[in-house]
């Protein structure tokens, strides 16, 4: 009967260990999702309540987040023209805008793409969002009958010696 008690002892102490331990994990988790979602709540000012704190902004934060340079966008690299923020806030939410860019078609083409990823990647109804990001489309980036490929160019050539 002493080896049972003992071993429910030993049982209960390992089973409190476990329970502390995952207590622990779960604090620290939310410590760090916490801290992730808001790193400028974290200030450990030790030195005082007189001493000034000094926050760089993120890179996030800086004041040309939707700067247009040269008629394009800084953020999305996307050509600045008429529907560019409904593009940006819609299209960027899910991947880059280069993905945009590099994918040039023509309207029916467009129209397919936006019903695959409704049906398949789970985009929301754009509704009146739809003919805008459409024509943005279409206007800055349509399709290009490339060919077998493009032509060569701004290349120096040279000649081979024998």
């Amino acid at each position: 009967m002493k080896e049972h008690d003992n071993f429910k002892k030993q049982i209960r102490s390992i089973y409190n260990v476990l329970l502390v331990s995952c207590i622990m994990i779960f604090l620290v988790g939310i410590l760090f999702v916490a801290y992730m979602v808001s790193p400028s709540s974290f200030s450990f000012n030790t030195d005082g309540p007189d001493t000034e704190l000094v926050t760089l902004p993120l890179e996030d934060e800086e004041d040309d987040w939707d700067k247009i340079e040269d008629g394009i966008h800084i953020r999305t690299g996307l050509k600045d023209a008429e529907g560019l923020m409904v593009v940006v806030n819609n299209c960027t939410n899910c991947h880059s805008a280069d993905l945009v860019i590099q994918n040039r078609m023509d309207r029916e083409m467009w129209i397919e793409t936006i019903r695959w990823m409704q049906e398949t990647q789970n985009l929301w109804d754009l509704g009146k969002n739809e003919d805008i990001i459409i024509n943005y489309l279409v206007t800055n980036y349509p399709s290009i009958n490339k060919g077998r490929r493009e032509n060569l160019s701004g290349i120096e050539w040279y000649t081979l010696n024998e």
